[in-house]
């Protein structure tokens, strides 16, 4: 897990420009865990293996294409030129939104500006929020445009029929060369650390905290002032287990979460105000689309991917303020640190290419003792990822993940990252030939209990595919030794039935943030303290950010609780109309 860190202290923090995950990166300072930040930084320079062609982004060119028949040969381009070419209908780097507010209008406003022939599906004035990406991308980039933008891009979800104005926003945060953070606690860890922080403010406090495990919600309504709810146990999850009453709810979960909280009334009559069961209700939980995951984790004793046919490129530098401070106790010349700002957090792939920069701007070749001190301090190590069209789709590399990192090296791997359809493809494997399935899929709530142990088969059809992918098509699958470990994690599953979610077509998204939160708005007359929070229906789908900025909108907005950070330029969920 990652995030994109703020820099509360920069002269323009707090501007409608400044990039960051601005929530998480302040929960993460409050709770102390700064001193556990590190840069989780992409590759500039990743390995593809597309249509069984192994190759690298920036040997991509007119003589050497990828393997698609792009119309105006968008083969010779990155896989990402697909995305810009698409957003270019409505969005350039100098005109549409620039800033997060600006960004919320245009989920609500905005329109294809473009003049486009006849023959084009959409037109010139279509709304952008009532059209679906996939449409939209097949329609503008052609079949094989289509094709070689979603198997480059490693990300199916990316690609599927949601909100397109949405998506043109969206998928500017996965392109090669981003910059993340992450922390070596794990990002469990920032939970962790919350839940003790809560229950520690608790006890300071006099205010009762009850934490009930191994227990689900499985039914909730109004009735007169107070909120009514039924629960039941994780050994019998349908069966009500008891009943309890609460001034106010927060349902922290995603939709399928929240429907099977709906279904235990939905077929009968509820005694009270059966919010999460009314149509506009319904309608509005339905606005956001379930996106399955599946992720495998493998440890080696070695690195080999990196002496491979083709290795993983996870060498980069990039100029940070640190970076500048090592140089100027390194003795680097004034003239060169003043000139260093300018290409601040911008990676460069090869080493070459960040001296040239350099050079570029001094207008002064750097001596072999001045290269050497700059190509020290700004070395970091990326995570890859790597890109395939078959099902492990994006592997990420993690080097040395030894608990001693004094004692035996243990290199992980995530040897498949993907989402949408491949899911299945793993699901299958889990079990072999002359096993039968024993559990029902519908009450396998495995994304609660953990990572499981990868079997056999699988193991062998991981190997295949990744020394497809480092050793070229048809290598054998002995060319990538077995692990020392392998685990993988279903985010398919109940109850949550994906690893994220994305906003639908034909939807006011900033209607639907407004009101989902607390649902009973959507109900004539009514009013009931039911609060939903979580990344599906926020406006940073698939990261925390979402989930922490929901929640803090509902503090905010009905409990009048103080914003953690000033949000004049950054709203914390679309504003509306």
């Amino acid at each position: 897990m990652r995030y994109s860190k703020w820099d509360s202290k920069a002269k323009n923090a707090n501007d409608g420009l400044a990039p960051g995950h601005r929530v998480v990166t302040t929960v993460i300072s409050q709770l102390g865990l700064d001193k556990y930040s590190v840069p989780f930084n992409e590759s500039t320079n990743p390995l593809f293996y597309l249509r069984t062609k192994n190759l690298y982004l920036n040997s991509v060119s007119s003589t050497n294409p990828a393997p698609y028949n792009v119309d105006h040969f968008g083969a010779a381009a990155s896989p990402d030129q697909g995305f810009s070419i698409v957003e270019g209908l409505s969005v350039t780097s100098t005109t549409g939104p620039q800033t997060r507010a600006e960004w919320d209008a245009f989920y609500q406003n905005g329109r294809i500006t473009e003049e486009l022939p006849e023959t084009s599906i959409f037109q010139k004035g279509d709304a952008l929020k009532d059209i679906g990406y996939w449409n939209l991308m097949y329609d503008q980039l052609g079949s094989e445009g289509f094709s070689y933008s979603s198997d480059g891009n490693g990300y199916s979800s990316n690609v599927i029929n949601w909100n397109a104005a949405v998506a043109f926003e969206a998928n500017n945060e996965f392109t090669p060369g981003n910059q993340y953070s992450t922390i070596t606690t794990g990002y469990s860890g920032m939970f962790n650390a919350l839940f003790d922080a809560v229950e520690k403010l608790a006890g300071e406090k006099g205010v009762h905290f009850k934490y009930v495990p191994d227990t689900r919600l499985r039914s909730i309504v109004k009735k007169a002032t107070l909120i009514h709810y039924t629960y039941a146990t994780r050994e019998k999850p349908w069966a009500k287990a008891g009943a309890s009453t609460t001034n106010a709810a927060w349902l922290a979960m995603p939709r399928y979460s929240v429907e099977l909280v709906a279904q235990a009334n939905r077929f009968e009559s509820a005694d009270g105000l059966d919010v999460l069961n009314d149509r506009k209700v319904t309608l509005y939980l339905e606005s956001t689309i379930l996106q399955p995951s599946y992720k495998v984790g493998m440890f080696f004793d070695t690195q080999w991917w990196l002496s491979a046919t083709y290795p993983a490129q996870l060498i980069s530098y990039v100029v940070t303020d640190d970076v500048i401070l090592q140089l100027k106790k390194d003795g680097f010349p004034d003239k060169y640190l003043k000139s260093l700002p300018t290409i601040i957090g911008t990676p460069f792939t090869p080493a070459d290419a960040l001296i040239q920069a350099v050079q570029n701007l001094t207008l002064e070749r750097l001596s072999v003792v001045q290269e050497n001190q700059l190509l020290a301090a700004a070395l970091r190590y990326t995570i890859g990822p790597s890109v395939t069209d078959t099902p492990i789709r994006q592997t990420v590399y993690f080097g040395n993940n030894a608990q001693n990192q004094g004692g035996d090296r243990i290199y992980g791997m995530l040897a498949s990252y993907d989402d949408e359809t491949f899911t299945s493809f793993w699901q299958e494997l889990e079990l072999g030939p002359g096993e039968q399935r024993h559990i029902p899929i519908s009450e396998d709530t495995q994304p609660l209990q953990g990572p499981r142990k990868v079997p056999p088969k699988m193991v062998k059809m991981l190997r295949k595919q990744l020394a497809e992918l480092h050793y070229g098509p048809n290598s054998d699958y002995t060319y990538v030794p077995a692990p020392k470990e392998a685990a993988y994690m279903d985010w398919s599953l109940p109850p949550f039935n994906a690893g994220y979610h994305a906003w639908a077509a034909h939807y006011d998204i900033a209607d639907v943030q407004q009101k989902t939160r607390k649902p009973s708005q959507l109900i004539k007359g009514a009013d009931a303290d039911i609060f939903i929070v979580g990344e599906a229906y926020s406006n940073d789908q698939a990261w925390v950010e979402g989930a922490y900025c929901t929640a803090e909108s509902v503090l905010n907005d009905f409990f009048d609780i103080e914003p953690i950070i000033d949000n004049t330029h950054y709203p914390f969920i679309c504003r509306s109309k």
